[in-house]
């Protein structure tokens, strides 16, 4: 197609030629002095354009001359720059195939070719990238003195490389590998070095959960995880599991009322209404001599049972077991009425015997606690605390060899 076009293109010139030139009687005159040429218009027009196009060409091949060393350092450049792309992509090839010797060889390689440049403005991120592959590998084979040399060196160079996001790789690399050195102080430094925008996208997060986990930093590993989720890094059952085992460690790293109290209100309100977290805070009151805070914190929980479901309804009702120590009369109507509604369910009538008995109230204490304790599917420490009950309410009686087995299948208990 392109051959019969320019034929096209030549027929018409030949047209055109022909009309144009063909009939031209004019003459061209030059003038020097005593003498006069005179010459063809036609062949004064030719003459013409040969000139010009011999001078072009003539200025062309000058150019040319000059500019040949040019061309050839830029071919020079050219050809190693493409041999240094081709050793970092087998330096990559390599890594990823697991052959971690190969690949720091081949980054090493890419980074002496890149060297041989000599180009004061050559790639910075291309040699960052080469100088992480290498360091990589050598993560890889356990070589932590010179990985870190060449990881300081890539640190270096991304603060001065032009793209931001090769520094961001490096230090959210860098922390990883602190991580797996199981240095978390030097994770959590290298983390809080990051943009605020940075530190909240989903690795970082990740990373920064890992490292206030390997520190024992349960509260800031709470938050971290709560970040996560919101992020929906974790999937809906994952992320519960994670947060509630999270806020369940942060209940158990409290020696005091205070701390306890303190870890309380760093909850996030969702965390505060889960069962099983205010189910482990009241039992944690309780152990630390704190029931009232304990209890307060189930009244929530306790208003709402029937949202709860039935595991949810047996941590908060047995943890009320645990809390029960010291409990006033304003919980009565609360668990009569629970008590009532779920009259087959042992954990509320565990609950609802030992609010009673704590109460005073053995007459109605009586048939909850027996429930409870003659229940196998309940906890054993429910069982045990049920019987125990019932051996008070035995001694209140005067009946000693009641008390006295009751006693005896608290003991039986495990």
């Amino acid at each position: 197609m392109r051959n019969v076009v320019w034929l096209v293109l030549l027929f018409a010139v030949a047209v055109v030629a022909a009309l144009t030139l063909g009939d031209n009687t004019g003459m061209a005159s030059f003038y020097w002095g005593g003498w006069r040429v005179d010459l063809s218009l036609n062949f004064f027009i030719l003459a013409a354009l040969a000139t010009g196009f011999a001078l072009m060409t003539a200025v062309q091949a000058v150019n040319a001359l000059i500019g040949l060393p040019k061309r050839a350092r830029e071919w020079r450049m050219l050809r190693l720059e493409r041999a240094a792309q081709a050793a970092l992509r087998d330096a990559q090839a390599e890594f990823f195939a697991g052959r971690y010797g190969r690949a720091h060889k081949a980054a090493q390689r890419a980074i002496a070719i890149q060297d041989d440049r000599h180009d004061p403005g050559e790639d910075q991120d291309f040699r960052t990238l080469a100088l992480l592959l290498a360091a990589a590998s050598l993560h890889r084979l356990q070589d932590r003195g010179r990985r870190d040399a060449l990881l300081r060196q890539a640190l270096q160079r991304g603060r001065r490389g032009s793209g931001q996001v090769v520094d961001e790789g490096v230090r959210l690399l860098a922390a990883e590998w602190a991580l797996d050195d199981r240095d978390g102080p030097r994770a959590l430094a290298l983390l809080a070095e990051l943009p605020p925008g940075v530190a909240r996208r989903t690795q970082a997060l990740r990373l920064k959960l890992q490292a206030a986990r390997m520190e024992r930093r349960p509260m800031d590993a709470l938050h971290t995880a709560r970040l996560l989720a919101n992020h929906q890094a974790f999937s809906a059952t994952a992320a519960q599991g994670l947060l509630r085992s999270l806020a369940i460690e942060a209940l158990e790293s409290a020696h005091d009322a205070d701390q306890l109290r303190r870890a309380w209100q760093q909850f996030d309100a969702a965390d505060q209404r889960d069962p099983f977290v205010a189910a482990r805070a009241a039992r944690r009151a309780a152990q630390l001599l704190a029931a009232e805070d304990g209890r307060a914190w189930l009244r929530p929980l306790w208003e709402r049972l029937e949202t709860l479901g039935a595991d949810g309804r047996a941590e908060v009702a047995l943890a009320l077991v645990d809390a029960a120590a010291g409990l006033g009369p304003d919980w009565l109507a609360r668990v009569e009425a629970a008590q009532r509604a779920w009259p087959t369910e042992p954990a509320v009538q565990a609950a609802a015997g030992a609010v009673l008995a704590e109460c005073r109230l053995w007459g109605k204490a009586r048939r909850p606690l027996e429930l409870a304790a003659r229940d196998p599917l309940l906890q054993p420490r429910a069982r045990r605390l049920a019987w125990r009950a019932l051996a008070r309410l035995a001694e209140a009686e005067g009946d000693d060899a009641r008390a006295l087995d009751c006693l005896r299948q608290a003991a039986e208990q495990d």
